[in-house]
């Protein structure tokens, strides 16, 4: 796989976001991810994050992971939901300056990190793709999209053990998503500490469908 590198994502007035980018020679397509809750420890190192990005990245697809406002290297503090946003599109945007004019940019993310996802994709960013993993569906602060109308692949993964994303929730979600794969991951918690090697397996499915040219 081709190594990552260090990349710097500008947001609005002087706020800076660490990242890290891998872009193989000639590639038209990637991926953003979206690490989970910076206030409980997530950041752009989450094992759940790098094991997405590497099941993209054997597919031949550009990967960007970045931490958000307030993270680590990145400047700012945490806004709560709303910055962070901000944040999300700052980062597509960024990975498709790296791809180019033809580059088609999907978007992946993980429990908070999801939740911010969908409500950048709800808002009509275009993407090619997306991707949640254990959307934090039973969490007060979730709010279900109408409809999503994404150009691309739609994947929702979670684990039957997962408390925070529970199987009455995500039956919810489908008439939202009616295009999408929903994938239950058996005996894995919202960690997947049991379950990252079918986690890639799903991921590497999603990458595959991302890698093929779209339809004329």
């Amino acid at each position: 796989m081709i190594p990552e590198g260090p990349e710097v994502i500008r947001v609005g007035a002087g706020t800076t976001l660490e990242a890290s980018r891998a872009l193989p020679p000639g590639a038209t397509a990637g991926v953003v991810f979206c690490h989970p809750h910076p206030l409980y420890g997530g950041d752009m190192e989450n094992p759940v994050i790098l094991a997405a990005a590497r099941a993209c990245a054997r597919h031949g697809l550009a990967t960007l992971r970045f931490n958000f406002r307030g993270v680590a290297g990145s400047g700012g503090v945490w806004d709560e939901g709303r910055g962070e946003q901000d944040d999300v599109r700052a980062a597509l945007d960024h990975l498709r300056g790296l791809l180019g004019r033809r580059g088609r940019v999907a978007l992946a993310g993980y429990s908070f990190g999801a939740a911010m996802a969908t409500v950048v994709a709800a808002g009509g960013e275009p993407l090619a793709g997306l991707a949640l993993i254990a959307p934090p569906l039973a969490s007060p602060g979730w709010q279900r999209p109408q409809t999503l109308v994404i150009d691309g692949p739609v994947l929702v993964v979670a684990g039957s053990e997962d408390t925070h994303c529970p199987r009455p929730a995500l039956a919810a979600l489908a008439p939202a998503m009616p295009a999408a794969t929903i994938t239950v991951i058996d005996g894995a918690d919202h960690f997947f500490d049991s379950g990252l090697r079918q986690l890639a397996i799903a991921l590497g499915e999603w990458a595959a469908k991302l890698t093929a040219e779209p339809a004329a």
